[in-house]
């Protein structure tokens, strides 16, 4: 799992309560159990029309969200069915951050699992971000993981609450293989003593 530390990056918003996994990624593409490639159907039955092209009323495809690396978004995200697919779609489309008031909590832990940082704020704080890239279209911000803090180089500074364990397996790049590996050595010790 790839260290998160520090990320500056484009936000984009998808102003909606409620955002279940089945949307976040539909369940017909749930068949491949590789995490790759993911990321292309991610909102799909919002993103495309019909025919297969882009639906340009649909948040995420205006031209100034490309690239975007932030998610900014409403309340009770994540909800719905309990899909890991979810952050895996989320990350392969290039998200490494999302921001909302709350989470659905299998949806919140899968992120952490998946390299991924979920962050709440109080929705005055949600709503004040979202205001801040209506009025600027290149908005960026600064996402410090190991102070906290969210920055967007125009006065912005907020702090945001991460449990310390999971802070440190995401600042450590570490998933729950990780941290069992970490003790390769006991665990071949312990084999090998007790083996038949």
């Amino acid at each position: 799992m790839e260290p998160y530390r520090r990320e500056t990056g484009k936000v984009a918003t998808l102003d909606r309560a409620n955002v279940d996994t089945d949307q976040i990624i539909p369940k017909q593409f749930l068949k491949r159990i590789e995490r790759s490639g993911f990321g292309r159907f991610l909102f799909y039955d919002w993103r495309f029309r019909e025919d297969g092209s882009l639906d340009p009323r649909f948040e995420l495809n205006r031209s100034r969200f490309r690239g975007a690396t932030v998610l900014l978004t409403g309340s009770n995200f994540g909800c719905g069915s309990s899909r890991e697919h979810a952050p895996w779609a989320l990350l392969d489309y290039g998200f490494r951050t999302v921001i909302a008031p709350s989470f659905a909590d299998i949806f919140y832990n899968n992120c952490f699992k998946n390299g991924m940082l979920p962050i709440r704020l109080p929705g005055r704080q949600v709503k004040d971000l979202f205001r801040r890239v209506r009025e600027n279209p290149e908005y960026a911000l600064t996402v410090d993981l190991e102070s906290c803090t969210l920055r967007d180089g125009r006065g912005l500074n907020l702090e945001f609450p991460v449990k310390p364990f999971r802070r440190h397996c995401l600042l450590e790049g570490l998933d729950e293989i990780g941290l069992t590996l970490r003790h390769e050595d006991k665990i071949s010790r312990y084999e090998a003593a007790h083996s038949a």
